[in-house]
């Protein structure tokens, strides 16, 4: 199984250490086609790549994946647009979103019934929210 995981890199990078963890996870269950995305030095080593090269080799990942995970606790254009691709291209997207006081969920993707939000209000949660909804997408 090809999965896409989408996570803020330009929104803002506090969540890299889930990211990472969740990839991990994601890892014992197929390929992780975005696995850059839990990198904390991600940033630097995208210095290279051109905004068009970005914007191609996502596209083309996106093209391979069977599945999306979308963490969308911290906003983000690039994650919102990933969304919106994936549905077009009919791929399962599931995103998580850490309730916190104070902060809610965009209505384009709350209100969309296209996408599973799976919600959690600790990293610990989220881990077991993923191995969950990987148990159950894979039988």
């Amino acid at each position: 199984m090809n999965i896409y995981f989408a996570g803020a890199i330009r929104g803002g990078r506090e969540d890299a250490e889930l990211y990472s963890s969740l990839i991990q996870l994601l890892k014992t269950y197929g390929t992780v086609l975005t696995e850059h995305v839990g990198d904390s030095t991600l940033l630097d080593k995208e210095l290279f790549l051109s905004e068009k090269e970005i914007f191609e080799r996502d596209m083309q990942w996106l093209d391979l994946a069977d599945l999306l995970i979308a963490e969308v606790s911290t906003p983000s254009l690039g994650v919102g647009y990933e969304l919106a691709v994936a549905e077009k291209l009919k791929i399962p997207c599931y995103c998580l979103f850490r309730k916190k006081h104070g902060r809610a969920l965009s209505a384009m993707i709350d209100g969309n019934p296209y996408f599973q939000v799976l919600t959690y209000t600790t990293n610990a949660d989220a881990v077991k929210t993923v191995t969950d909804l990987i148990n159950k997408t894979t039988k």
